[in-house]
């Protein structure tokens, strides 16, 4: 039983998802307590119970203490099990941090795994659902297949938002020795180069109610203004149906090297449009340094724990560095950083 504090670091709820990641993955059973100790309401929020249930559908997992508020939690994974899982996260709960928890496990399953889930698709302090689609995904066409749909966005307060997305795996586990197996017959990460780049796009888009104000297009405009490359930019604008007014853009540059580098920045109310581009473009100038950017590099520790690799990323942050503590508390001392480069 591998045994994890909750408040090492940042005690949020990365934690969480990435011990249930690679119970997934190890099949190791963990156990954890002082869960979000470090956070001003602690315990397990109904955005991290749906986390858990997920992963404990797709491997009918035994739980205990999985209750709201909770400050410890037991997970002893089954078996993974091809299916169609169907997860209603309510209200603007994240689809991106829930994916975090069953995603990794999904991409290396004996068979086809197809995720329906409705929530936040566009939320504070997660990825839109535009950076899953256009950056984590592609990088990692080395190891599955995606077949990606969307059709309706999830903005806060109430989200429903809704995402279909179906996982054909290139390799999977061994039954006996998982990681190590994997590792054997699959090729590695590398992202230590990028080149020029090739081009940027992006997606601007906002509620129907905010199309006579014309934010989408404003917003893109603005982004595309401060965005001084000497490379075709195209920044595609929409309007969505959706519960919740709200608005945000996605940006992503691709370079000669096949590295994907991306940014983005939400609406709010009051903050005008062009602000919200702006804030975007910037984000991105400040990420195309390296071929990882530090959002990516978050949430490819896992999957170079799986695949081993290098990459090199804008900046090493905390949420990185936790990471790499959740995936060596399961297997071990496996990294190496050193000038903002991470090997295993």
């Amino acid at each position: 039983m591998i045994k994890l504090d909750g408040s090492h670091g940042e005690g949020g709820g990365a934690i969480i998802r990435n011990a249930l990641a690679l119970s997934l993955l190890t099949q190791k059973p963990f156990s954890i307590e002082n869960i979000r100790k470090n956070r001003p309401k602690s315990g397990l929020s109904a955005q991290h119970l749906k986390c858990v249930h997920a992963a404990q559908q797709l491997s009918n997992a035994k739980v205990l203490w999985d209750e709201l508020k909770s400050t410890e939690l037991q997970f002893e994974p089954g078996k993974i099990q091809p299916q169609t899982l169907s997860i209603d996260i309510g209200t603007a709960g994240s689809i991106t941090l829930l994916m975090q928890s069953i995603l990794p496990a999904c991409v290396v399953a004996e068979n086809k795994i197809r995720l329906k889930i409705k929530g936040g698709t566009d939320t504070k302090w997660s990825m839109p659902i535009d950076y899953l689609k256009n950056v984590l995904i592609p990088t990692l066409k080395n190891y599955a297949e995606f077949e990606f749909n969307q059709t309706k966005r999830g903005y806060y307060p109430k989200g429903g938002g809704f995402v279909d997305i179906i996982i054909n795996p290139k390799f999977e586990l061994s039954k006996t020795n998982p990681i190590e197996q994997i590792r054997q017959i699959s090729p590695a990460i590398k992202l230590i180069e990028h080149g020029d780049i090739k081009q940027i796009n992006g997606m601007s888009h906002a509620s129907k109610q905010l199309e006579k104000a014309n934010v989408a297009e404003r917003c893109a405009k603005s982004a595309k203004k401060n965005l001084n490359f000497d490379c075709p930019i195209k920044i595609s604008s929409e309007y969505c149906e959706s519960l919740s007014i709200g608005s945000g853009i996605t940006l992503w540059a691709k370079f000669e090297s096949g590295a994907i580098v991306g940014a983005d920045s939400l609406g709010e109310r009051g903050k005008p449009a062009e602000i919200v581009g702006k804030q975007a473009a910037q984000n991105l100038l400040d990420q195309v340094k390296a071929p990882v950017d530090k959002y990516l590099a978050d949430q490819l520790i896992i999957y170079l724990a799986m695949f081993k690799g290098s990459i090199k990323t804008s900046e090493i942050t905390k949420h990185t560095t936790s990471n790499i503590h959740i995936v060596e508390s399961f297997l071990g001392k496996m990294f190496k950083t050193k000038d903002n480069t991470i090997t295993v």
